[in-house]
């Protein structure tokens, strides 16, 4: 155990003379010990995900758009563990920085039901089609409560998603990529949270992010929308579900844009539940 300090004593002392103090001082406090909004908070758990991604690997009108759940045999479903933390800066706790992390990692084969043109590169039908695609999501946002009291926290906020995607695909048997891209695309974003104390131990949870940017040869566009009912049934922990709705679109031509040096189209959506633990103070 390490070392209590003069301020845990303080604060130990103080806490004692609010339990002791007459009930009209207790009416009277309106400090932020009385706000539902914990200080710090760490979930993780299972992410129940429904995907669909197309790709046009090759400047426009060498490529063709691929659908790669349905036309190179990746799945649809996927199931991956997704871990997020928060932690609130002052004593209104008014200032709030997140931090997310997702990954999807897939792979795929099936035999092409017809003729498909990528990268210049004609992939006739028949041939075997070995597919990776793999899509990391790294979230860091800032926030700021511009209404908060004991049943609702409004914030504004300043974000930033950071996402590694590899595209590979390649015909069984010959080794050689037919086209491939590997890339990490970093855009910012700015967003609205919503969190509501429905009881002192029921929460709603939303949050909204958008980002759209045309930069020379680059075009993206981002929207992720989420809910979440969480019950803590414990001092600090507690449980989770939520819903996600993410979509972004990524159009390259070269190296405009920091961190993206392709060429092509990457379409991603993904629906999905999440069932997390959460600790918290």
């Amino acid at each position: 155990m390490g070392k209590v300090s003069a301020g845990t004593v303080a604060a130990v002392v103080v806490a004692l003379l609010v339990v002791l103090a007459p009930a009209s001082s207790h009416a009277a406090d309106n400090t932020v010990s009385k706000l539902p909004w914990e200080k710090f908070n760490v979930q993780g758990g299972a992410f129940f995900a429904a995907l669909n991604n197309k790709v046009t690997a090759g400047s426009e009108g060498a490529g063709v758009a691929i659908d790669v759940e349905d036309f190179l045999g990746l799945e649809v479903q996927n199931t991956v563990f997704r871990l997020g933390a928060s932690y609130r800066i002052g004593e209104k706790r008014r200032h709030r920085v997140d931090l997310d992390y997702l990954y999807f990692n897939r792979s795929g084969e099936k035999n092409l039901d017809q003729d498909i043109l990528v990268d210049n590169n004609v992939i006739g039908a028949g041939s075997r089609v070995d597919t990776t695609f793999n899509f990391q999501i790294y979230r860091a946002a800032y926030s700021y409560s511009f209404f908060q009291d004991d049943r609702m926290d409004l914030a504004a906020s300043i974000g930033l998603f950071v996402m590694p995607i590899k595209f590979e695909l390649s015909v069984s048997g010959v080794g050689s990529k037919q086209g491939d891209f590997n890339f990490t695309a970093p855009l910012p974003a700015l967003g609205l949270r919503g969190d509501f104390a429905v009881t002192p131990r029921w929460f709603i949870r939303t949050n909204l992010d958008v980002f759209y940017l045309e930069y020379q040869s680059f075009k993206g566009a981002l929207v992720d929308t989420r809910i979440a009912v969480e019950y803590n049934p414990w001092e600090h922990f507690g449980f989770g579900l939520g819903f996600d709705n993410f979509r972004v679109k990524l159009e390259a031509e070269g190296n405009d844009y920091p961190g993206v040096d392709f060429q092509g189209i990457v379409k991603s959506q993904f629906m999905g539940v999440q069932l997390y633990a959460r600790y918290f103070y």
